[in-house]
């Protein structure tokens, strides 16, 4: 790849930052915030985990950076970095990145034959980084959650809490930074709260919601339900199901079954839930030298029947723990590192989930920590992973 390509990929990836206000001071805007941005983008996708790894990295593609950005005053340093993603509001850096992850929606689904109409499934969990912790401050660890684009591996948005059980209070937050129309949201229990499917309903997409305990009522007319007809195997009851073939792996034999079917007319209290129509269950079976053991887990559903898309979705959102944090962990590390000044932490790690969505973008074989190695290494293949579907 030319210079002259270079500066036409790195001016796009700049476009997106232009609009963004500078928290700085006027007086320190010594380095213009697009080209500081797009630096600690890259750092982060070249192996950089804070402002100082951002700042090493820049000075060793010192040429590259010089001759590609608008930095008037050479480059900036670990303290500059770290003081814009001190400052720079959360909120306002991911919506610069809007229009960039519609793009790679657009482009994913072309590629794999999609209508850009299609349905989406959005899988939305949360994440502690264990060691963002601040005692001196009384802080705990600080809790990611994230909405995950579970067919194309892509981070639509994150919103941070300072504790799991917060995360009733983050997901609208999070709900209000992804476009729902069309989309399929999956949720575990601690987010099955009327408000939360209401809010997925009103922005025209359907929900998907784990039912446990805690939404006692509804809980035990299901398990109700699901006892007084299992007996007959659901045949007073019009069901759709699917049973996933035998798995066998380290000893372990295992099976799901998928049933799903409409809300009886008998149940009570679920005119509080707007738009929910069906009623899903998932029976797991494993067989372990011998013992079997069985766990059922229940749904409750805004979708029609359709026993394809029910099991399609939930299969999809272990997705986000198998697929998206597992490879937050192993490639960057993220549960080790140590940032613990809030905003930094947080704007951090967008990055990280945002630089994770372009690494899955690209088509070569190897490993996600392998090809951000080679994009530490190798400048057009940096240029590839940030340019893979066409700003």
């Amino acid at each position: 790849m030319s210079r002259s390509d270079v500066n036409i990929r790195l001016s796009e990836i700049v476009c997106h930052f232009e609009q963004l206000e500078d928290p700085r001071s006027t007086i320190n805007r010594h380095h213009p915030l697009p080209s500081v941005l797009t630096i600690s983008l890259m750092g982060v996708l070249a192996g950089a985990d804070g402002p100082t790894g951002i700042s090493r990295w820049a000075v060793a593609k010192k040429d590259l950076l010089m001759q590609a950005l608008d930095l008037p005053h050479g480059l900036p340093s670990r303290d500059v970095i770290r003081r814009v993603l001190s400052a720079l509001k959360v909120d306002a850096f991911q919506s610069c990145f809007a229009c960039w992850l519609n793009s790679l929606r657009d482009a994913a689904k072309e590629k794999a034959g999609i209508n850009a109409e299609e349905t989406n499934h959005v899988a939305i969990d949360g994440k502690t980084m264990r060691r963002s912790h601040d005692r001196a401050k009384g802080l705990g660890p600080m809790h990611m959650v994230s909405a995950w684009l579970s067919e194309f591996g892509l981070t639509l948005g994150q919103v941070a809490t300072e504790e799991k059980s917060n995360e009733i209070t983050a997901i609208p937050e999070l709900l209000k930074l992804i476009d729902l129309k069309g989309s399929v949201i999956t949720i575990d229990a601690m987010g099955t709260q009327v408000a939360i499917a209401e809010q997925i309903v009103d922005g025209e997409g359907d929900f998907i919601l784990a039912l446990k305990a805690n939404q006692n009522g509804l809980f035990q007319q299901v398990m109700n339900c699901v006892e007084d007809h299992i007996t007959d195997d659901f045949v007073r009851l019009t069901t759709e199901r699917l049973e996933e073939p035998l798995k066998k792996s380290h000893g372990r034999v295992d099976t799901r079954m998928y049933l799903q079917f409409e809300v009886p007319n008998a149940f009570t209290g679920t005119s509080r839930w707007k738009g929910l129509k069906t009623i899903g269950m998932v029976v797991y079976k494993s067989m372990i030298k011998g013992e079997e053991r069985i766990d059922i887990r229940y749904f409750i559903s805004s979708l029609s029947l359709d026993i394809a898309q029910f099991s399609k979705a939930v299969r999809g959102h272990w997705g986000i723990e198998t697929t998206c944090h597992w490879s937050l962990d192993v490639t960057y590390g993220e549960d080790g590192l140590r940032t613990r000044q809030r905003t930094i932490a947080e704007n951090l790690a967008w990055l990280r989930r945002f630089t994770l969505s372009l690494l899955k973008q690209h088509p070569g074989k190897d490993s996600l920590a392998m090809k951000r190695r080679i994009c530490g290494w190798n400048d057009d293949f940096l240029m590839q992973v940030l340019g893979i579907n066409a700003i």
